[in-house]
């Protein structure tokens, strides 16, 4: 089974920055579609910005546009997420997963396959 590990997580100022990474075990995201999702204490999962194959194609969840930039670096063969301008609603367990772009009742958001959530890095943000 294709495992994905995340890195990056920390505790950081409100202001802040951080940049997270996706990673492959053994093998590249170059072919994957993948997106960043997160998850705050008693709070469902939830997509935060997605980044496809194809053409780049991208997609941010409202709370992080502007602020969050998903992007692949192909260097290293990882997807990785610049966050700026972090808030302390921005803390959360952040996990990366194969995903798709959904468009359906004139709405768009990243669906992860559910079998493939990486074990998760911690964020805080917190002064």
């Amino acid at each position: 089974q294709l495992q994905l590990v995340e890195s990056g997580g920390d505790l950081v100022q409100p202001g802040g920055s951080l940049r997270l990474s996706c990673a492959g075990s053994g093998f590249t995201l170059d072919h994957y579609d993948i997106g960043w999702f997160r998850q705050a204490p008693g709070k469902v999962r939830e997509d935060v910005a997605c980044i496809t194959t194809n053409n780049g194609r991208t997609n941010y969840a409202d709370s992080v546009l502007g602020r969050f930039t998903i992007s692949r670096d192909n260097a290293k063969g990882t997807v990785d997420l610049q966050m700026n301008i972090l808030k302390p609603e921005d803390t959360a367990v952040y996990f990366c997963a194969m995903s798709e772009i959904v468009q359906k009742y004139g709405s768009t958001w990243c669906r992860a396959n559910p079998g493939s959530f990486g074990q998760g890095t911690q964020v805080t943000v917190s002064s």
